[in-house]
């Protein structure tokens, strides 16, 4: 199994920092923010890592890691070369994954849990996708996962809803098949000009393909100045737990 972390983007949240490095290169606890997704993918032994990135921070991520020998990885680079979704620098990755089951992380989600039950729990599942959820106090910001019922199943992901089907949103977090890459090929920009990954993943769900587990850890999107001195936080107190 192969691992990709999406790294790329403008990070204009957190502008004007971000004009001069990228944002997943800033400081969270001790280290550098990418290094802690890198690690929870070293930690379910998840060695093989594309990182996605930009032209313009390609020296920048190169200098500070390299080939991932330090961190005990072997790290490989794929550009994103115009931001136009997340369904968008997945597909940069096809031929790394090639015919594999791989995990994408968005570089910029910090989470307290381990991956390795979820991971587990996916590579026994012969073909579809997986994605993790996680209860929230305001849904509305979030892609919301709305649940059959009768038997608990996702029945679709709704983004930013202003009447949320349920608290549950998609972390950024997900698993595939090696079947994304074909249907990220049908896929048509949406209003903002992107290719989504809520299109992607009502596509599973539309066959009864798509499997979710749920967060019971922190999880944080660190890509506000309220949430990365958060990110910082929760970091720095798991440090000092520990």
């Amino acid at each position: 199994m192969k691992g990709v972390i999406l790294a790329g983007g403008l990070g204009t949240r957190l502008s004007p920092i971000t004009k001069v490095i990228n944002k997943h290169l800033l400081p969270v606890g001790c280290f550098p923010m990418i290094y802690h997704s890198i690690w929870k993918l070293k930690e379910i032994g998840v060695t093989d890592i594309l990182l996605v990135i930009n032209k313009k921070d390609t020296q920048d991520f190169k200098t500070i890691i390299g080939n991932g020998e330090a961190l005990g990885v072997n790290i490989h680079y794929g550009l994103q070369l115009d931001a136009k979704g997340i369904s968008d620098a997945v597909y940069v990755s096809k031929d790394f994954i090639q015919d594999d089951k791989f995990i994408v992380l968005l570089g910029d989600n910090l989470f307290e849990d381990s991956l390795v039950s979820y991971v587990e729990n996916f590579k026994t599942q012969p073909v579809g996708a997986k994605i993790i959820v996680k209860q929230v106090g305001n849904p509305e910001q979030f892609g919301v996962a709305s649940f059959n019922k009768m038997d608990n199943r996702i029945t679709s992901i709704l983004e930013k809803p202003k009447h949320p089907p349920s608290n549950y949103c998609v972390t950024g977090i997900y698993m595939y098949d090696s079947n994304v890459f074909k249907l990220i090929e049908t896929l048509n920009p949406s209003n903002r000009g992107e290719l989504e990954i809520t299109d992607i993943n009502n596509l599973y769900i539309q066959d009864r393909l798509m499997t979710y587990d749920v967060l019971s850890g922190w999880w944080i999107d660190a890509g506000t100045f309220q949430d990365y001195a958060r990110a910082n936080e929760l970091i720095l107190k798991k440090k000092l737990d520990n």
